[in-house]
């Protein structure tokens, strides 16, 4: 029985000349194998079809012509597959795996964990994930089903996923959570209007124009999460502090663990709070706003590079002082950079009165008469003795060494807020309510910690793949699903994967 064929045939072409192609026929299914010319003339196309002939019989001699039973088998099983046969399988076999060792699948909601693995795979809006799982997970869900959801999920999951991300935290760092790091963060809106939540403030990311939300995070060595908070847009963040350490200390039961924060948490509120609370803190220091006689102590010392200096305030409290030679050479140059986009800004005439403030290098603009900007290059002269210059205000009892090695690692939290922006898109938030906000973030945060697991299982293993990367490789590890001619057994089966997706699916099967 003949399965398998070639024939010529000549194509028209929209420029009017003929194409002489061999086309192959197999079960039902026409493939161009071979185009042998293109010509005009009777002359060249029947040239052509003679050549054609030739290339048929040497191929012929070849391809079995003849083929099995069971490659028909096979063909035909191939031929009446879809694109629904095919699904993107790579977000729940790898992040549905973290999701699971973490412990979030004892939250006994489905769409949760759906809404949780798209924010990884593919961080897009409520709607576009909607189609996303649908399309590629095979997941149908309705808006209006989503969104009922979201109003009520903060209320009834925030404090189990907490707890879970607590407990998780907990085993990695051997159950010592000793020191915890403090820091906000502003989240803007792309709606313009304000509510009692969203309130147009000072942003950290220069949208001062849009509504916005203060989200303050926890997290401990290494920045593994421990949990999360909701300001409202204007709130001052040296006000967060105490109530939630205290909201978090009292939740989990925290023994007083050292609490380490940048500087914009300093204040003499604060420090008052956490010493009557007894609490212990590395706090970043503004060194320039210390008073002139802690300032002149300062000055009176030649630094190397590498040196640290203590300087005794009021009680246990005291004021290190390091210097870095490789600070002071960044300090200069983004003075530098500073001071000509200023520049730049006053000779295009875009600065006015308004532009005057303690913003960046705006603290170094002056007026002129009544009309007229320039820069102070007086007051930026003075700014350059403080170069290399960083200060640590603390009242535990570290060594200088071990308060600033603590304070280095707030680099996580930072970390954190850059990776959730960037990676996870937290933001800009498109929602207005309230509750669907609050649900907004506690998806995100979720996510957070499963993309922070990835990325520790693959330093653990050794693994050149980054986190970014191995979330990229996800999107692409495919699942067939088909149905036995003879049996009817349906079966699904994972298609090969490439290299880096093999090394990154052997490391999820060895750990989890």
């Amino acid at each position: 029985k003949l399965y398998f064929s070639m024939f010529l045939r000549k194509l028209k072409n929209r420029s009017g000349s003929i194409s002489v192609q061999i086309i192959s026929k197999s079960g039902g299914r026409y493939k161009v194998v071979k185009t042998i010319g293109c010509g005009r003339s009777a002359q060249e196309i029947q040239k052509f079809v003679y050549l054609g002939k030739q290339e048929i019989e040497r191929l012929s001699k070849q391809v079995k012509l003849f083929v099995s039973e069971k490659d028909v088998i096979v063909d035909e099983i191939f031929s009446s597959l879809s694109n629904a046969n095919i699904s993107v399988v790579g977000p729940e076999i790898i992040f549905g795996k973290i999701y699971d060792k973490i412990g979030f699948n004892k939250i006994n909601e489905e769409l949760f964990r759906h809404l949780v693995i798209a924010r990884l795979s593919f961080p897009l809006s409520k709607l576009k994930t909607i189609d996303y799982l649908y399309r590629y997970q095979g997941v149908s869900l309705n808006i209006s089903k989503v969104y009922r959801f979201l109003d009520k999920l903060n209320n009834r999951l925030k404090r189990q996923v907490e707890q879970l991300t607590y407990e998780h935290t907990k085993r990695i760092l051997d159950g010592q959570i000793s020191v915890v790091f403090y820091d906000m963060t502003t989240l803007y809106f792309e709606a313009s209007d304000e509510d009692d939540l969203r309130k147009i403030g000072y942003s950290k990311d220069g949208k001062h124009q849009h509504p916005q939300i203060f989200l303050g995070l926890l997290v401990g060595l290494g920045g593994y999460a421990i949990g999360y908070d909701i300001f409202e847009g204007n709130t001052y963040e040296g006000h967060t502090l105490i109530p939630f350490i205290e909201k978090i200390a009292k939740k989990f039961n925290l023994n007083k663990p050292i609490i380490v924060a940048d500087c914009g948490l300093l204040n003499k509120e604060n420090i008052d709070s956490l010493e009557l609370e007894g609490y212990e803190y590395i706090i970043g220091s503004r060194i320039k706003n210390e008073t002139e006689k802690i300032k002149e102590q300062i000055l009176n010392n030649q630094f190397e590079d590498g040196q640290t200096i203590r300087i005794k305030k009021q009680g246990k409290v005291r004021l290190i002082v390091n210097y870095s030679e490789k600070r002071a050479k960044r300090d200069e140059y983004n003075r530098k950079r500073g001071l000509k986009r200023l520049e730049k800004q006053i000779n295009a005439g875009k600065l006015t009165k308004a532009n005057i403030n303690n913003r960046g290098y705006n603290k170094y603009l002056k007026m002129d008469g009544e009309i007229s900007i320039s820069i102070d290059y007086k007051k930026s002269g003075k700014d350059k003795q403080w170069d290399g210059l960083k200060g640590y205000i603390t009242n535990t009892n570290l060594n200088n060494k071990q308060i600033i090695e603590n304070y280095k690692n707030i680099w996580y939290i930072e970390r954190a807020f850059r990776m959730s922006k960037t990676d996870l898109r937290i933001r800009p938030i498109y929602h207005r309510l309230r509750d669907r906000i609050e649900a907004h973030i506690c998806i995100s945060f979720t996510a957070y910690c499963i993309y922070k697991e990835l990325e520790r299982i693959l330093y653990k293993e050794k693994s050149t793949l980054s986190v970014k990367k191995a979330a990229e490789l996800t999107q692409n590890m495919y699942q067939i699903t088909y149905t036995l001619p003879e049996s009817k057994h349906t079966k699904s089966r994972l298609l090969k994967m490439d290299d880096a997706q093999a090394e990154l699916f052997q490391i999820i099967m060895k750990n989890y």
